[in-house]
């Protein structure tokens, strides 16, 4: 068993330990080719949730101060993740990005660039669209639901692959295919979105 493998382990039973876990759509992930995991962003668990319970492994970018932290700089390139510059576009992160997508790996993207501080979903950045545009990778919306409530359910939703053949065709703009995952993300949020306390 590998670190990432070691990883994903211990992600889910600190998750199944303090959270009612529910998963759905892991079939709608394809078992191989490049996938990209696009997924609103509430908490810093975010992403070894969205990878934790899938066999595939999936790569994240991390901002770049994290790099330079001596432990996480040996560990988190073990776990999948690259480092991305913030505030502007990164070209050489851009390019690794498209690289892993086309090596046929599956690459976990949030679109808004940042946690939401209301719970509510953000703008989506373009980068979602840069990569779906520049590979033939399958995009797969994701929603996490809950609110990593200890004790309460936390739910993780993958939704059904958006047709983007359309928007490839027509060489849409990056902007407009991220409004168009973002959509995708909203409806798996309105659909699956739990009463309050």
């Amino acid at each position: 068993m590998g670190l990432y493998q070691v990883g994903q382990f211990v992600c889910r039973v600190y998750l199944s330990t303090f959270y009612k876990i529910e998963i759905e759509g892991k079939e709608n992930i394809p078992e191989q080719g490049g996938v990209l995991l696009c997924c609103n962003h509430t908490s810093n668990l975010d992403p070894p949730f969205l990878g934790a319970y899938i066999k595939r492994p999936t790569r994240y970018m991390a901002k770049q101060e994290l790099f330079e932290k001596p432990i996480l700089k040996q560990l988190l390139p073990k776990l999948g993740a690259f480092p991305v510059k913030r505030g502007g576009a990164d070209k050489q992160t851009l390019r690794k990005g498209i690289s892993y997508l086309n090596d046929n790996e599956i690459l976990g993207l949030f679109p808004e660039g940042t946690r939401s501080k209301d719970g509510m979903l953000g703008k989506g950045l373009a980068g979602a669209g840069f990569f779906a545009l520049k590979t033939e990778a399958v995009v797969v919306p994701c929603a996490i639901v809950g609110g990593y409530k200890r004790g309460k359910a936390l739910k993780l939703i993958y939704g059904e692959p958006i047709d983007l053949s359309k928007e490839r065709q027509e060489k849409a703009n990056s902007a407009e295919v991220t409004e168009t995952i973002m959509t995708e993300i909203q409806k798996l949020l309105d659909q699956h979105q739990q009463p309050q306390d």
